[in-house]
């Protein structure tokens, strides 16, 4: 028991290789419209300098991504451009930041910055579960009939 213990808290703190990438420089065109951002999901490497083009086809929309201080607004059939350098690695959300209608709440997606480490964590915890469950299985006694 002790030793599977010691294996999760391994999975859970020890760090983990990550291939060293060269920052590069990325342009993101984002198409917002009727409660929606296309692409929903962007994935980048941390330190790319990255140039968003926000275009906007129905009404005005904005874009703000959580924590970077970086937001854009984009008025109907314009494009509004920034750049940001990703400097934090991690899972980020952007929505959109102006009120576009009803249903402008749910209009959001997700910068990952970087690889996701919390999914490779949550295979190897898993896996573990599933040993530790066949070993428990396996020293447990077997009663007669």
């Amino acid at each position: 028991m002790l030793l599977f213990i010691g294996m999760s808290l391994l999975i859970f703190f020890a760090p983990l290789p990550q291939p060293v990438q060269i920052p590069k420089d990325r342009l993101i065109r984002i198409e917002a419209s009727s409660f929606q951002f296309i692409p929903g999901e962007i994935q980048i490497n941390p330190g790319d300098r990255v140039t968003v083009e926000l275009v906007s086809t129905d009404v005005v929309h904005g874009f703000s991504l959580d924590g970077y201080s970086f937001e854009l607004k984009a008025d109907p059939g314009q494009t509004a451009t920034g750049t940001f350098t990703a400097g934090k690695a991690g899972v980020f959300r952007f929505r959109c930041s102006v009120a576009c209608g009803n249903l402008h709440p749910f209009m959001i997606g997700k910068l990952q910055v970087g690889v996701n480490l919390l999914l490779f964590r949550g295979i190897a915890l898993g896996l573990l579960a599933i040993a530790a469950a066949l070993v428990s299985l396996r020293k447990a006694p077997r009663r007669r009939m």
